[in-house]
């Protein structure tokens, strides 16, 4: 038996027209595992919303498929897919109290009437909503009212589980905690579950696998490790990653010996050959211009290295941030001391060439990742 839960194949939304219609969403394919938890991470507009909304039924398909625990199900009503949505919106009953909300999702499971106020009092507690079961959605913040949306759609034993932004206007604290405990309660039930988020800290503790979207397109689909440590293009290793990854435009230069990444204003990154395997040399040579990578956390200072000038020094309370001016733009590292180097100073950095994630210069496309082919 399948092991997939939800399949979405060549799936294109326009809003208007095919021909000259909005492109929304672009030829979106993925299978989501049972039991699995994805985030659809990205930036506003880029068609994850709008993915969301297809899979839940609220918005039609232009074309493509859509399939549910085996059914066809894009042409269903939303009503007869057995999806539970927490909408961005919250779209709480107003004549309703909180509590009356949560339970309206058990109204037709022909549930006890006890065995019903058991599950919205667990629901409550885990979300810390219990003082406010009796009021209504007028009388309470947008942070309340997303939670009992949010608990709303959890206690439905649904085929998937839909999270539209689900934790957007939690206060970061309460925002930390609620991560692992509803992580928790799906893991430990063996649910579905798709959620929309722009926040990568959101998706990185909670989703198993992360689809990395951009223009209506599907960038990445993968675990956040490899999302981090193998991006498949220049899109996903930038947007990824707090700070965001360094990147500089190159030349290569590619001999038996040595190979030199020729960066602006004549700034060199020289390595040994044997720093890189054979097929990542062989795949170099066929590239002229590339763009080179590398993680904040991955630059080292070091004697001996490049030079570049300090512009900013940040001590955020548990590491440090450093900008310096480096081969025509700006080149951030981590250090986890307090780093005393003052704007202007001039330090030495190095570029270790298995940390170096190397994209083709015209696609953006990754051709290696430290010493391996991307």
């Amino acid at each position: 038996m399948s092991d997939t839960a939800l399949l979405i194949k060549n799936v294109d939304k326009f809003y208007g027209p095919i021909d000259h219609g909005v492109h929304a969403v672009r030829n979106i394919s993925m299978d989501v595992k049972k039991g699995e938890i994805i985030a659809l991470l990205g930036s506003s507009g880029c068609g994850k919303t709008s993915t969301l909304r297809m899979v839940a039924g609220f918005e039609a398909v232009s074309r493509g498929t859509i399939s549910l625990k085996g059914r066809e199900v894009q042409t269903f009503a939303p009503v007869r897919r057995n999806v539970a949505m927490a909408f961005e919106g919250y779209s709480l009953y107003p004549p309703l109290t909180v509590k009356e909300n949560i339970a309206f999702a058990l109204k037709s499971s022909k549930l006890s009437q006890s065995v019903v106020e058991e599950k919205v009092a667990y629901i409550a507690k885990l979300l810390e909503i219990e003082d406010i079961l009796g009021r209504y959605p007028s009388s309470i913040s947008g942070g309340q009212q997303q939670r009992a949306s949010l608990g709303r759609a959890l206690i439905r034993d649904a085929d998937l589980h839909l999270l539209d932004e689900p934790m957007g206007q939690l206060e970061p604290q309460l925002r930390a905690v609620l991560r692992g405990r509803i992580k928790h309660y799906i893991k430990e039930r063996g649910l579905t579950a798709i959620l929309v988020t722009h926040d990568q800290t959101e998706a990185n503790a909670l989703a198993d696998r992360i689809a990395v979207m951009e223009g209506g397109e599907l960038q990445q689909f993968d675990t956040p490790q490899m999302i981090k440590e193998r991006p498949a293009n220049l899109f996903t290793g930038t947007f990824v990653g707090e700070p965001p990854m360094n990147v500089f435009e190159a030349t290569v230069s590619n001999s038996d010996t040595r190979i030199t990444f020729g960066l602006n204003q004549g700034v060199k990154l020289e390595y040994a050959a044997f720093d890189f395997s054979p097929a990542v040399r062989e795949e170099l040579k066929k590239h002229q211009k590339v763009v080179v990578g590398i993680r904040p956390y991955a630059v080292r200072r070091s004697e001996g290295g490049v030079h570049a000038r300090v512009s900013v020094n940040q001590w955020l309370g548990d590491q440090t941030h450093i900008a310096a001016d480096f081969a025509g733009g700006s080149l951030v590292l981590v250090e986890h001391d307090r780093t005393d180097v003052a704007i202007g100073d001039t330090i030495a950095v190095r570029l270790d060439p298995a940390s170096l994630h190397v994209f083709n210069g015209k696609t953006g496309v990754a051709i290696s990742h430290g010493q391996e082919l991307a």
